[in-house]
Protein backbone atom coordinates (compact mmCIF):
# COMPACT_ATOMS: atom_id res chain seq x y z
CA UNK A 1 0.00 0.00 0.00
CA UNK A 2 1.47 3.31 -0.92
CA UNK A 3 2.60 5.84 2.16
CA UNK A 4 3.62 9.24 2.55
CA UNK A 5 7.54 9.38 2.53
CA UNK A 6 9.14 12.25 5.10
CA UNK A 7 12.44 13.23 4.52
CA UNK A 8 13.26 12.22 7.76
CA UNK A 9 13.14 8.67 6.85
CA UNK A 10 15.48 9.26 3.51
CA UNK A 11 17.98 11.58 5.05
CA UNK A 12 18.35 7.82 7.16
CA UNK A 13 19.66 6.41 3.67
CA UNK A 14 22.25 8.12 2.78
CA UNK A 15 23.49 9.95 6.36
CA UNK A 16 25.28 7.43 9.30
CA UNK A 17 24.09 9.53 12.31
CA UNK A 18 20.41 9.56 10.97
CA UNK A 19 20.28 5.87 9.52
CA UNK A 20 17.89 3.45 12.08
CA UNK A 21 16.22 0.02 11.63
CA UNK A 22 13.29 2.01 10.98
CA UNK A 23 14.67 3.70 8.30
CA UNK A 24 16.00 0.80 6.64
CA UNK A 25 12.92 -0.82 6.85
CA UNK A 26 10.71 1.79 4.79
CA UNK A 27 13.81 1.71 1.95
CA UNK A 28 12.98 -2.02 2.00
CA UNK A 29 9.37 -1.70 1.97
CA UNK A 30 9.93 0.88 -1.12
CA UNK A 31 11.38 -2.27 -3.45
CA UNK A 32 7.81 -3.68 -3.41
CA UNK A 33 5.73 -0.14 -3.11
CA UNK A 34 5.33 3.04 -3.77
CA UNK A 35 5.56 6.73 -2.14
CA UNK A 36 4.22 9.88 -2.42
CA UNK A 37 5.85 13.39 -1.18
CA UNK A 38 4.61 16.43 -0.94
CA UNK A 39 6.54 19.41 -3.88
CA UNK A 40 8.79 20.53 -0.57
CA UNK A 41 10.10 17.29 -0.41
CA UNK A 42 12.63 17.85 -3.51
CA UNK A 43 13.97 20.82 -1.22
CA UNK A 44 14.34 19.34 1.54
CA UNK A 45 16.44 16.24 -0.05
CA UNK A 46 18.58 18.80 -1.65
CA UNK A 47 19.26 21.14 1.47
CA UNK A 48 19.93 17.90 3.76
CA UNK A 49 22.81 17.29 1.20
CA UNK A 50 23.68 20.91 0.71
CA UNK A 51 24.43 20.95 5.09
CA UNK A 52 26.05 17.28 5.04
CA UNK A 53 28.54 18.66 2.12
CA UNK A 54 29.23 22.02 4.20
CA UNK A 55 29.63 20.31 7.25
CA UNK A 56 32.25 17.40 5.02
CA UNK A 57 29.75 14.79 6.13
CA UNK A 58 29.34 13.73 1.99
CA UNK A 59 31.28 15.64 -1.00
CA UNK A 60 29.57 17.17 -3.77
CA UNK A 61 30.07 14.10 -6.25
CA UNK A 62 28.18 11.51 -3.51
CA UNK A 63 25.80 14.27 -2.71
CA UNK A 64 25.21 13.87 -6.75
CA UNK A 65 24.51 10.40 -6.79
CA UNK A 66 22.57 10.29 -4.16
CA UNK A 67 19.97 12.19 -5.68
CA UNK A 68 20.42 10.56 -8.75
CA UNK A 69 19.30 7.16 -6.85
CA UNK A 70 16.80 8.79 -5.01
CA UNK A 71 15.05 10.17 -7.59
CA UNK A 72 14.87 7.28 -9.56
CA UNK A 73 13.36 5.58 -6.46
CA UNK A 74 9.06 4.76 -7.12
CA UNK A 75 8.43 7.88 -5.22
CA UNK A 76 5.28 10.52 -6.84
CA UNK A 77 5.94 14.10 -6.18
CA UNK A 78 2.42 15.64 -5.68
CA UNK A 79 2.96 19.09 -7.85
CA UNK A 80 -0.79 20.80 -5.97
CA UNK A 81 0.36 21.20 -2.55
CA UNK A 82 -3.07 21.73 -0.56
CA UNK A 83 -4.56 25.26 -0.09
CA UNK A 84 -2.14 27.58 1.94
CA UNK A 85 -5.14 27.71 4.51
CA UNK A 86 -5.17 23.79 4.90
CA UNK A 87 -1.95 23.73 5.38
CA UNK A 88 -1.95 26.44 8.14
CA UNK A 89 -4.83 25.24 9.65
CA UNK A 90 -3.03 21.61 10.34
CA UNK A 91 0.17 23.48 11.10
CA UNK A 92 -1.73 25.19 14.03
CA UNK A 93 -3.78 22.29 15.12
CA UNK A 94 -1.43 19.80 15.88
CA UNK A 95 2.02 21.93 16.19
CA UNK A 96 3.64 21.53 13.24
CA UNK A 97 6.21 23.43 11.00
CA UNK A 98 4.42 24.43 7.49
CA UNK A 99 6.72 21.40 5.65
CA UNK A 100 5.53 18.51 8.19
CA UNK A 101 1.57 20.51 7.58
CA UNK A 102 2.37 19.54 3.99
CA UNK A 103 3.19 15.83 4.15
CA UNK A 104 0.09 15.36 6.89
CA UNK A 105 -2.29 17.36 4.15
CA UNK A 106 -0.83 14.66 1.51
CA UNK A 107 -1.69 11.51 3.84
CA UNK A 108 -4.72 13.30 4.49
CA UNK A 109 -6.18 13.89 0.75
CA UNK A 110 -4.81 10.25 -0.49
CA UNK A 111 -5.67 8.32 3.11
CA UNK A 112 -2.35 6.85 3.60
CA UNK A 113 -0.03 6.31 6.16
CA UNK A 114 3.08 8.80 6.85
CA UNK A 115 6.49 6.77 7.12
CA UNK A 116 8.98 9.38 9.79
CA UNK A 117 10.91 9.47 12.02
CA UNK A 118 9.74 12.87 13.23
CA UNK A 119 8.20 12.42 16.81
CA UNK A 120 5.92 15.72 16.16
CA UNK A 121 4.20 14.21 12.46
CA UNK A 122 4.29 11.00 13.92
CA UNK A 123 1.93 12.07 16.80
CA UNK A 124 -0.27 14.64 14.19
CA UNK A 125 -0.56 11.51 11.87
CA UNK A 126 -2.21 9.11 14.93
CA UNK A 127 -4.16 12.16 15.74
CA UNK A 128 -5.63 12.34 12.43
CA UNK A 129 -6.17 9.21 11.59
CA UNK A 130 -3.98 8.47 9.00
CA UNK A 131 -1.39 6.78 10.92
CA UNK A 132 1.92 5.38 10.67
CA UNK A 133 3.85 3.33 8.44
CA UNK A 134 5.56 0.54 10.59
Amino acid sequence: MPFVLDNSVVSGWYLENQASAYTDSIAERLQADRAWVPSVWELELVNVLRNACIRQRMTAEAAHRVVAHVMSLPIEVERQPGPPSEILGLSLRFGLTAYDASYLALALRLQIGVATVDEALRAAARAAGVGVVG
